[in-house]
């Protein structure tokens, strides 16, 4: 007798990540396969302080939702290039504090553009951060609105479970868009 076969299908689990260097935005979804599953959300706030606390209050809290929420993968929004570029140091810097969270547990972390996230959420690029939480509302059948912050966790989380599919699919992880075009 042979013994049954084993589920083609297993959930993934994944973390999304909307780093500040205030409020990091985190959202944990299931996917099976096209399925997905809302788990939890929420902000770390790092409050008033010298940048290094700050750094370590997000690096301690990605971590904490790690350990809490035990993710197979991340997804992490890449920063922007800012008008003041002091900002954007601040941003990329709160963004590599929470990267760092993510490689201390050794789970692969994939970078989405705010394009791509939009994207793969709504549908085009230029969403207003109002039609990304609606449409996250709606992907995950949520009974509320989350904060902004998390939604956008939560959207990049999406876009990630999208990625077999749709501009993702086109340019693979991690691509970014530059002009009108895309590239590797």
């Amino acid at each position: 007798m042979k013994p049954p076969a084993a589920s083609a299908t297993v959930a993934t689990r994944i973390l999304g990540i909307d780093p500040g260097l205030r409020h990091t935005g985190f959202g944990v979804i299931d996917t099976l396969g096209s399925q997905l599953r809302y788990v939890a959300s929420g902000v770390i706030k790092s409050g008033e302080g010298s940048l290094p606390e700050r750094l370590k209050v997000i690096l301690d809290g990605v971590r904490e939702v790690i350990a809490t929420y035990r993710p197979d993968q991340v997804a992490v929004e890449i920063v922007f290039v800012n008008v003041n570029p002091q900002s954007t140091l601040l941003l990329g810097q709160a963004r590599g504090a929470a990267i760092c969270g993510a490689v201390s547990h050794d789970l692969p972390v994939a970078e989405y553009t705010a394009l791509q996230v939009k994207q793969a959420v709504v549908g085009h690029g230029k969403a207003a951060k109002a039609q990304v939480c609606h449409m996250v509302e709606r992907l995950l059948a949520l009974d509320a609105s989350p904060s902004s912050d998390a939604a956008d966790a939560l959207a990049c989380a999406i876009c990630h479970a999208h990625g077999s599919s749709g501009v993702a699919a086109m340019v693979g992880v991690g691509t970014r868009k530059r002009g009108s075009r895309l590239s590797r």
